[in-house]
């Protein structure tokens, strides 16, 4: 079983390293080829292209133009600072729950393709959703997409429960072919939905907030079932089966 999730907007490179163990994410060939692309446009263009101010382009160019150089590193789990990862909570995993996080959870980036938790990443701000020309089309869905799509139907192999648990919001799951990968494995979609005047909506931010909680829960636990995640009941959240079917699991509080 894989769980794979979003990266965050906001990054936190302020601390060293939380481990001395790191890995080498799996596409760093084709995130340097996409740093090469971004090298290439100015402040305006950035701005238009990530829909972003100009303080925030300036920012990025700067990253760009220093990528390659940039001893300035940290695990992807740790750097990652939105609303996911607070409520994930990493640093308070143990080194096994960390071990466990590192075969069982992937992470989906605009600049790296895919990610396992202890990947050393450098600042950057590149979405899914960016429409930037490359040599595969004209977004990163096309530039991404087969990639990640085969690097996880490579790894789910050597599971035991062959089901990827999808907690990744629409645009990045976006870039993983769902339809190509349920053919052989497993796709569970996992939706979170509060009670609002007798009436269960998606809260954007709830749901944020409900998928680090998940994901922590998984890895506390070790769960590699899919079926045991129908106990998850952290901060009043609990299964409900009215909502669920077989391909999206629908918790309500």
């Amino acid at each position: 079983m894989i769980t794979i999730i979003s990266p965050a907007k906001s990054l936190n490179f302020n601390s060293t390293l939380m481990l001395e163990k790191s890995t080498e994410p799996r596409f760093l060939i084709q995130c340097n080829e996409l740093i090469d692309e971004l090298k290439t446009m100015d402040s305006y263009e950035i701005m238009k292209l990530m829909k972003v101010s100009k303080n925030i382009a300036d920012l990025n160019i700067d990253r760009f133009n220093k990528f390659k150089e940039s001893n300035k590193v940290k695990q992807a789990i740790f750097a990652y600072n939105g609303q996911v990862y607070k409520s994930m909570n990493p640093v308070d995993f143990s080194e096994e729950e960390i071990e466990f996080a590192q075969s069982h959870l992937r992470i989906i980036s605009g600049l790296y393709g895919i990610l396992k938790p202890l990947d050393l990443i450098k600042e950057y701000r590149l979405e899914m959703s960016t429409k930037l020309k490359n040599s595969y089309g004209d977004n990163l869905y096309k530039f991404w997409g087969e990639k990640i799509t085969s690097a996880l139907a490579e790894e789910i192999k050597d599971h035991s429960e062959k089901t990827i648990v999808n907690l990744a919001s629409e645009e990045y799951s976006k870039s993983i072919d769902l339809n190509k990968l349920s053919e052989e494995y497993k796709i569970l979609n996992i939706v979170f939905k509060e009670n609002r005047n007798g009436e269960y909506k998606v809260i954007g931010v709830k749901a944020k907030a409900a998928r680090g909680l998940m994901v922590s829960y998984i890895i506390k636990n070790h769960i590699d079932k899919v079926e045991e995640i129908k106990d998850f009941d952290t901060d009043g959240y609990s299964f409900n089966s009215k909502l669920s079917n077989k391909d999206t699991w629908v918790f309500t509080r």
